[in-house]
């Protein structure tokens, strides 16, 4: 009778408390469909995971490969502009040769033609003020001034080295003797 009773006990002895058992054993229909929507979800979660990794590495390549390209523009920048100052020295290794004063004028001459048309080439423009002129500081820069009753104070008297700009961007100011009033 123990082993019947051991049966017995095992088996539920309610009908309803038999069926809640079998229906916690049998997954029902809306566990199946939370179980697939979890399953698409966690796919989807891995896909999405994928996605941002890809970007990420894309992203990361655009930048090198801009930064690769950065660092090439600023080493080969003056490569043009190197290749024609290489006719200005040539003129002025020929000016030296030549050793009279006639081919020295001649290749000086020549090497500044060439100077001067590799600057206009590359936008370089000299500022030389012309005398009598307003002192401009954006542009000049004041080495020296001095007294005089010839000119109007802070106007250009001399211009001592012509500046220069880029595309105007400055390069260098011109050096210029500026007038003062007398004291």
């Amino acid at each position: 009778m123990s082993a019947e009773r051991a049966a017995t006990a095992s088996e539920p002895s309610d009908p309803a408390e038999s069926q809640a058992t079998a229906a916690a054993a049998e997954p029902t229909p809306r566990v199946e469909e939370l179980e697939a929507a979890l399953a698409a979800a966690r796919l989807d979660a891995e896909a999405q995971r994928e996605q941002r990794l890809r970007a990420l590495a894309e992203t990361d390549n655009v930048r090198k490969r801009a930064q690769r390209d950065i660092d090439s523009a600023q080493r080969y920048a003056l490569e043009r502009f190197a290749g024609e100052l290489l006719g200005v020295r040539d003129s002025l290794e020929l000016a030296v040769r030549s050793g009279d004063d006639a081919g020295l004028q001649h290749g000086l001459e020549a090497t500044l033609k060439l100077l001067t048309s590799a600057f206009e080439k590359y936008s370089i423009q000299s500022i030389d003020p012309a005398t009598g002129s307003p002192f401009d500081p954006a542009l000049q820069e004041a080495v020296l001034s001095q007294p005089t009753r010839e000119a109007p104070a802070n106007t250009v008297l001399k211009v001592l080295q012509t500046g220069y700009q880029l595309n105007g961007r400055l390069l260098r100011p011109a050096r210029v003797v500026v007038a003062r009033a007398v004291d």
